[in-house]
C-alpha cells in the first residue's frame, strides 16, 4: 500500500495540527478519520439527486432508490451477503438492539439463557439484560482465558442446551482479541444456539465472509470503517429475519393496515426499515466499502500488524508502561503508564496533538477482569505511519509530572 497517497485522501491527515503540534490520530476504535470520495459521495447526494426512497413515481426518486439499492449491493459483497440479508440502521447499537428486541425477547422464556463475555462493550451487553428482565432468562458469561480471550474450548464448557443465544465480539474494543468465530459458530448451532455478532472492531479491519463463518447475525457501523456517522447495518441470514420483528414499525414498511389494527409488513430487509432512511449516509458507508475493498482488507489487516507489533515492541522498551494485551491480533493496545491515572496521561498526549482514548471505553464489566479503574487504549487504523508511533512513544518519555499537561 501507498501510505502517502492514501492520507493524501483524508481532509483531517492533511496539514492538521493540534495543540501546536501535528494531529496523530490513534483513536480508531472509536471513529474513524473519511476520505474526500466518502465525503463527495453524500454530497452528491445533497447537490444533485435529494429525494426519498419508494415513495415516489418520478426520475429524480428512481435514481435515488437505484442508487440506494446499489449501496446494500455493496455491503453485502463487502461480507459476502445475498442482499436482502443486509439492513440498514443508524449503526451496530441499533442492530444489536433490533436482534435483542425483535428475535430475543420474541423467542426467548425463563427456560433459556443467553451467553456472552466480560469482555463485550455495552452495546452486547445491556440489550440482553434487557431480554433477561422482560423474558426471565439468564445472562451467562463464558469464561475467559488467563490472557482475556474468549476461545471455543472455554465457550463449550459454558454451553448447554438452554442456551439460545451466543452474542460475541469478533474482536473486542479493549482487549483486542480475534477469536476463532468459525468455530465458535459451529459449537452454538451443535447446542441448537444462534450465534449474534458484534463486527464493530472487525469488519472495517478483517475479511469477512458470513458464509463461510456461518453466523446468524452480524452488526457493524459505518463510522468505524472510514464511512459516516449515523448509518449501521445488521446482516441477519434470511430465515432468521423472516422470523425478527421489526424493532421500529412507521411508513415505508407495511403492505397494508387498517382502523382495526390489522396490519402486514414487507419482506426483508424493507420490514425493518421504517420511515425515511439515512440515505446519504447508506452511500456514503457504501463508498467507504468500496475504498476498503479497493485497498484490500488483507492488506489493511497485514499491515496493522507490522504497526502493531512495532508499538509493542518500542513501549516494552519503556519501564513505565503496563500493556494489558500484548498477545492480541487488531491494532487495538490497552495500556496504563504506572502511577498516572489514565485521563491524566491521555491530556498529557493530548498537549503534544496525540489522541488516545481513555477510560473504560463502554466495557464496564471487564474492569473487574483486568483489576484496574481505567485504562488508554492506542487503536491504528492503515492511514497511520510508523514516524506517528515514534512520536507517541517519545511523548511517553516525557513530562515526568503528567499534570503538567493542564498548565501548559
Amino acid at each position: 500500500m501507498d501510505i502517502n497517497a492514501l492520507r493524501a485522501q483524508f481532509p483531517m491527515l492533511t496539514n492538521k495540527s493540534m495543540q501546536g503540534h501535528p494531529l496523530i490520530y490513534f483513536d480508531n476504535a472509536a471513529t474513524t478519520f473519511k476520505p474526500r470520495r466518502v465525503i463527495e459521495a453524500m454530497n452528491e447526494y445533497y447537490f444533485k439527486h435529494t429525494s426519498n426512497t419508494g415513495r415516489g413515481d418520478y426520475d429524480l426518486e428512481h435514481i435515488t432508490d437505484v442508487k440506494f439499492q446499489e449501496a446494500r449491493a455493496t455491503i453485502a459483497k463487502l461480507i459476502n451477503a445475498d442482499p436482502r440479508e443486509v439492513v440498514f440502521t443508524s449503526g451496530a447499537s441499533m442492530s444489536i438492539n433490533m436482534v435483542a428486541y425483535g428475535y430475543g425477547r420474541k423467542y426467548l422464556t425463563e427456560h433459556d439463557e443467553i451467553l456472552i463475555t466480560q469482555a463485550e462493550h455495552a452495546s452486547n451487553v445491556l440489550p440482553w439484560f434487557k431480554v433477561r428482565e422482560e423474558t426471565g432468562c439468564q445472562v451467562n458469561f463464558i469464561p475467559l482465558d488467563d490472557q482475556g480471550r474468549l476461545t471455543p474450548e472455554n465457550l463449550a464448557k459454558a454451553i448447554s442446551a438452554k442456551t439460545k443465544i451466543v452474542a460475541v465480539a469478533h474482536v473486542t474494543n479493549v482487549m483486542g482479541y480475534h477469536i476463532d468465530l468459525k468455530s465458535i459458530s459451529k459449537i452454538a448451532h451443535d447446542h441448537g444456539a444462534i450465534v449474534v455478532v458484534d463486527g464493530a472492531q472487525s469488519v472495517p479491519h478483517l475479511k469477512t465472509d458470513v458464509k463461510d463463518l456461518d453466523i446468524d447475525f452480524l452488526s457493524f457501523s459505518g463510522h468505524k470503517m472510514c464511512g459516516p456517522t449515523g448509518i449501521g447495518v445488521i446482516y441477519g441470514k434470511y430465515d432468521f429475519l423472516e422470523k425478527t420483528d421489526p424493532f421500529m414499525t412507521g411508513g415505508g414498511m407495511s403492505t397494508g393496515f387498517d382502523m382495526c389494527g390489522d396490519a402486514s409488513f414487507m419482506k426483508p430487509p424493507h420490514k425493518f426499515e421504517a420511515g425515511t432512511q439515512n440515505i446519504a449516509g447508506a452511500l456514503g458507508m457504501a463508498e467507504a466499502a468500496t475504498f476498503l475493498m479497493e485497498i484490500g482488507l488483507e492488506n489493511i489487516a497485514a499491515y496493522e500488524k507490522q504497526l502493531r507489533e512495532y508499538a509493542i515492541m518500542k513501549m516494552k522498551q519503556l519501564p513505565n508502561i503496563d500493556i494489558y494485551n500484548e498477545h492480541a491480533e487488531a491494532g487495538i493496545i490497552a495500556f496504563d503508564i504506572k502511577d498516572v491515572f489514565s485521563q491524566d496521561a491521555a491530556t498529557h498526549l493530548n498537549s503534544k496533538g496525540i489522541c488516545v482514548r481513555s477510560g473504560q471505553h463502554c466495557a464496564k464489566i471487564l474492569i473487574d477482569y483486568l483489576g484496574v479503574v481505567s485504562t488508554l487504549r492506542f487503536s491504528l487504523y492503515f492511514y497511520n505511519t510508523f514516524e506517528e508511533i515514534d512520536a507517541f512513544i517519545e511523548a511517553l518519555k516525557t513530562g515526568g509530572d503528567f499534570l503538567d499537561a493542564y498548565f501548559a
